[in-house]
């Protein structure tokens, strides 16, 4: 088994994306914060299917944590992560420093509208994806991939970035990952470590109320009474919501069910000290 190639500046970043090309090779791009569970390997096991290269990112970006957030706990499994990735053959880590992707001076970010400004997570964290769309901007045109892969779980996150690609004029390809799940339901995620055992049993509720409620819409009772059903069941198990919402799947706007297109079901709620949110389709 060999060891993915690591890349700490920008430097040996593009040296070693230039070789890739030079040889007539395609390059995917998975940018992560690290913590790697299954759902990220899923993401490098798509990419691998996809392009001849895997570059996997691994880096903690402060801009998209506000002050009262868990940057300063947010796990850092470094050395799991390279093993993790090592057993589904990745090609290279880039794991820069802040100071590499922030030098001082560093004074420009990215100003967003459209799914950004939707009402699902920017109202409850104003300031997360100008840090989010800033680093994914900084890691696309660093690597410049032929597709960019990240997973389905942050649903607002992955229209934002495909907006803001297409917006910008990127010749990337963003793609969405399956959201990978435990066999009760529960989304996978670095978070769920927080959970103690009666939260973790009431956890899987948030994806069962959605798919029930989906199902319900599905055959034709009235969206509105539906997710305000929703929302009492999950309020009445004990979570603090943040929002059981239906949204267009594209824009992230308001549905019309009417016409018939694509639509998502998103959902942000705490039990304990931890948020948890998942989506599915509808």
């Amino acid at each position: 088994m060999s060891q993915p190639e690591i890349l700490e500046t920008l430097a040996s970043l593009r040296a070693r994306v230039r070789a890739w090309r030079a040889a007539g090779e395609t390059v995917a791009l998975v940018p992560t914060m690290g913590a790697l569970h299954a759902g990220h390997i899923s993401l490098v096991q798509l990419a691998k299917s996809r392009a001849s290269r895997v570059l996997v990112s691994i880096f903690v970006n402060p801009t998209q944590f506000a002050p009262n957030e868990d940057f300063s706990k947010y796990p850092r499994t470094f050395d799991a992560d390279k093993e993790k990735l090592a057993q589904a053959a990745a090609d290279a880590i880039y794991a820069p420093q802040p100071a590499e992707m922030y030098p001082p001076g560093f004074s420009t970010t990215v100003s967003l509208t459209g799914p950004a400004a939707a009402g699902l997570e920017d109202r409850f964290r104003p300031t997360h994806f100008a840090g989010v769309a800033t680093v994914v901007s900084k890691l696309h045109i660093q690597a410049m991939p032929d597709i960019a892969i990240y997973g389905e779980k942050d649903f607002q996150q992955l229209a934002v970035i495909r907006q803001m690609t297409r917006d910008l004029d990127l010749p990337i390809e963003v793609l969405g990952g399956e959201t990978i799940r435990e066999a009760d339901g529960l989304a996978l995620s670095s978070r769920n470590v927080y959970l103690d055992a009666a939260q973790r049993e009431a956890a899987p509720l948030l994806n069962a109320t959605m798919h029930e409620s989906a199902a319900r819409i599905r055959a034709g009772e009235a969206s509105e009474i539906v997710m305000a059903e929703g929302r009492a069941k999950i309020a009445a198990a004990g979570f603090a919501l943040d929002y059981l919402e239906l949204r267009d799947a594209i824009s992230l706007g308001a549905p019309d069910i009417a016409l018939d297109k694509p639509l998502r079901m998103l959902v942000a709620a705490k039990i304990g000290v931890t948020r948890l949110i998942d989506n599915i389709a509808v």
